[in-house]
């Protein structure tokens, strides 16, 4: 690891000032190993821990304000989130291990990068870690990454199982800018496709600080359901994963819906063509066959992960089965 400066920041307006030419600190649990392993060598960290952003709190309007330092496992287990947001819950759990949650900020969870194995080894090239220097994974060993929106410059995917939900769940991200100014961003908007930049991985400005993570009023607490394929029972990162979400009348039919997909793209990816194809119709699993299809529509597969279009599809449909529950209604 190489050496770098260390500063504390007391509020923050503080944080932004310290934070335009060095990287946010706070539960590490990313961001240390990327240090260790030489992908990141900031020369400044700044130390966020005590600023106070650890709320979760209800807002106007009956949506909830997720503090940007509040611990994944405080999250997941808040009363709030438990009862409105149970799928941010199942999501929140199904990632990482106990350990890490307790450890794990929110705002760390939204700025975690890659797990490309490409990525991790500096002896490889990589353009999301040195720009232009290649993807190596396009030709090589590429199970686990991308078939929806990859670009010629990076297919690696996005590791969050919590950003899945949020992205289903139209959150909006909450940032701090230089001298106090504040911005919202949609959820969906927030993460970047790599197109000829994969070296971003979101929108944000330099030293803009996430203060919060703040979700809308949901009408899907009663029909939803967070389903993670991956090779072993846990702490692995998605092959699949699949946020779904449904609010139907009394017949069954399908108000609204949302689907969003984990381990397929550079992002978290909302499924907006399946969404489409399930409003307005009758909750079922021909119905849901249908969505699924529009989903996967656009993927282009890689020579090692063609698996993952039919097992998007599969998952998708088995995750809307089990949102709508026993009788779909």
């Amino acid at each position: 690891m190489r050496p770098f400066s260390f500063s504390r920041a007391a509020n923050a307006d503080d944080a932004v000032r310290l934070g335009a030419d060095a990287k946010f600190i706070a539960g590490g649990t990313n961001l240390l190993d990327l240090m260790k392993e030489g992908i990141e060598t900031p020369e400044k960290l700044v130390d966020i821990t005590r600023l106070p952003m650890t709320t979760v709190s209800a807002i106007r309007g009956g949506g909830v304000s997720i503090g940007a330092l509040a611990r994944n496992s405080d999250t997941a287990n808040h009363p709030l989130i438990r009862q409105g947001y149970p799928l941010l819950t199942q999501a929140i759990l199904a990632g990482a291990s106990a350990q890490i949650r307790n450890m794990a900020t929110n705002g760390g969870n939204l700025m975690q990068r890659t797990r490309c194995a490409y990525f991790y080894d500096i002896a490889m090239p990589c353009n999301k870690r040195a720009p232009n220097t290649g993807c190596s994974a396009k030709e090589g060993l590429n199970r686990h990454h991308a078939v929806l929106g990859w670009s010629a410059a990076c297919v690696a995917t996005h590791p969050s199982d919590m950003c899945v939900a949020l992205a289903a769940l139209d959150a909006v991200v909450k940032v701090r800018g230089a001298n106090g100014a504040e911005r919202s961003i949609p959820f969906n908007d927030f993460h970047r496709l790599p197109g000829d930049n994969p070296e971003r991985d979101n929108n944000l400005a330099p030293g803009e600080l996430i203060t919060s993570i703040e979700l809308p009023k949901s009408p899907f607490a009663a029909k939803s359901y967070y389903l993670k394929v991956r090779d072993r029972a846990s702490y692995a990162f998605a092959l699949v994963s699949v946020a779904a979400a449904l609010e139907t009348d009394k017949a069954g039919r399908i108000l609204q819906a949302r689907v969003a997909l984990g381990g397929v793209a550079h992002k978290p990816w909302r499924a907006v063509e399946a969404e489409k194809a399930l409003t307005g119709k009758k909750a079922g699993e021909a119905v849901f066959k249908e969505a699924a299809e529009a989903a996967m529509k656009e993927a282009r597969a890689l020579e090692h992960n063609g698996f993952k279009i039919d097992l998007g599809k599969r998952a998708i449909v088995r995750a809307l089965i089990r949102a709508a529950g026993p009788d779909g209604k």
